[in-house]
């Protein structure tokens, strides 16, 4: 905004916030509080002539203020409407510091314990299902030893079987 429009908010004279500025420039120092416009940045009027009245024309580069040199300049200003737009921002501003800090109290103990909770019983959940096939696989091991032991001892049968069998046919003498 630039500074005219911000002295009718504030209800007082342009120089007089000017004045405020220039006494307090520490607190206005980058281009995120305010700077000063220059004459190609104004739009003027193609008329080469003046307006009538006193203060109809720019005489000095005015300020344009940004969102952060519009709160301090609430706290430069010595108006009421300025001391009351300070409260306001101080309010504001402990508001939604209180909001953020009981949004992480609850965050943190609400919602974060209870995803730790539940992350803690699902690896527990795994762990069991885990050591259950381990179990399994293990009992299954087992029974194929004893199934590959079943067929050698079979095999170990069969070809000694094999030797003793009679010949089938007749027998000459």
């Amino acid at each position: 905004m630039l500074d005219y429009d911000l002295a009718t908010r504030y209800g007082i004279e342009t120089r007089v916030l000017k004045q405020a500025v220039r006494r307090n420039i520490k607190r206005f120092a980058g281009d995120d509080f305010m700077f000063e416009v220059t004459p190609d940045e104004l739009s003027r009027s193609q008329f080469v002539t003046l307006n009538k009245g006193r203060g109809g024309n720019i005489k000095y580069n005015p300020f344009a203020f940004t969102e952060l040199g519009v709160a301090m300049l609430s706290s430069v200003l010595k108006s009421e409407t300025a001391i009351e737009m300070n409260r306001n921002i101080m309010r504001a501003f402990v508001a939604l510091r209180q909001l953020v800090s009981n949004r992480t109290e609850d965050v943190s103990n609400g919602r974060i314990a209870v995803l730790e909770y539940r992350y803690a019983e699902l690896k527990n959940e795994i762990e069991d299902i885990l050591t259950i096939q381990n179990d399994i696989n293990e009992d299954t091991r087992a029974q194929l030893e004893l199934i590959n032991q079943a067929l050698a001892e079979l095999q170990v049968k069969n070809k000694g079987a094999d030797k003793q069998h009679r010949k089938v046919g007749f027998i000459k003498e």
